[in-house]
């Protein structure tokens, strides 16, 4: 049985409170894998900022914010084998494969975002949660998230947007339906996965917001993109336009929808597998 350790982010709240049933949950895929591992003899600990010691087998680098200092990266090196421990930057201009210029000749409709994964909202979380204890805030410089924006055109885009640092544009490519709109999402761990395709009738796809959902093949590219941005585990969103699958996020740190929870969860078992194999390999 092997010693599993997850790095997070010292002021990150991977166990969220205990339930009537004084059961802990969490906000985090990963929690699901673990509780699987957990039934399976392995033990599991989690371990809330950088530390002296490497008391594990495998660890998991578990940070949920876009990019991760590398005080922690260089912990995560510290242990015989360690999940993304390359995957250390998600941000948006290092992973998008919609991402356009100013003077593109892209003539469709066009997406404004934040350069951060799901729009800087950890990062806030992470500042907050500081604060409260006493200490600098971790992202001294973060921008107010904005809400994302589409527009018509490249044009329509104000002048200004492409002069922020923190903000990217994208081509808006979601795959239309004649009932509404798709993105694909592929969840991994190792060489266990499974990739869907969710159907929803709002054009910005949420998974905790679709109607219908199937199982689709994973295309080669993102096997390949897999590889250049050494995931080991996470989930990536992706489309079909003209019959190339386009990379749109990369997350390292994926949740579990709330009202999806009890799917997830099912399939966590596979991916507990995939794990056992990762294991396998460090020893």
């Amino acid at each position: 049985m092997a010693r599993v350790t997850v790095i997070t982010h010292e002021h990150d709240r991977f166990l969220g409170k205990r339930n009537l049933m004084l059961r802990r949950g969490s906000p985090y895929l990963l929690f699901d894998v673990l509780e699987q591992l957990k039934s399976r003899g392995h033990s599991v600990r989690i371990q809330q900022g950088p530390s002296k010691t490497h008391g594990a087998d495998i660890a998991v680098l578990h940070v949920d914010a876009t990019t991760t200092s590398a005080d922690y990266v260089d912990y995560a090196r510290g242990f015989p084998f360690c999940l993304n421990v390359g995957a250390a930057d998600i941000s948006k201009r290092l992973i998008s494969g919609a991402l356009i210029t100013e003077g593109d000749a892209w003539q469709g409709p066009v997406i404004v975002k934040s350069n951060l994964n799901n729009q800087g909202i950890p990062e806030i979380l992470l500042n907050r949660r500081s604060k409260r204890a006493g200490k600098p805030p971790p992202f001294p410089h973060l921008q107010a998230p904005r809400p994302y924006e589409v527009y018509g055109s490249l044009g329509e885009v104000p002048d200004d947007i492409f002069e922020c640092d923190d903000l990217v544009v994208e081509k808006f490519i979601p795959e239309t339906e004649p009932d509404g709109f798709a993105v694909r999402f592929w969840v991994f761990c190792g060489e266990r996965e499974r990739c869907t395709r969710y159907v929803s009738p709002n054009s910005l796809v949420k998974a905790s917001q679709t109607f219908r959902r199937e199982p689709v093949p994973v295309p080669d590219e993102m096997r390949e993109r897999r590889r250049e941005l050494a995931f080991d585990y996470g989930k990536f969103d992706f489309v079909l336009h003209e019959g190339r699958a386009i990379l749109l996020d990369a997350n390292k740190t994926p949740g579990r929808p709330q009202n999806l929870v009890k799917m997830f969860a099912a399939g966590a078992s596979d991916l507990a597998d995939g794990f056992e194999g990762l294991i396998r390999r460090a020893r």
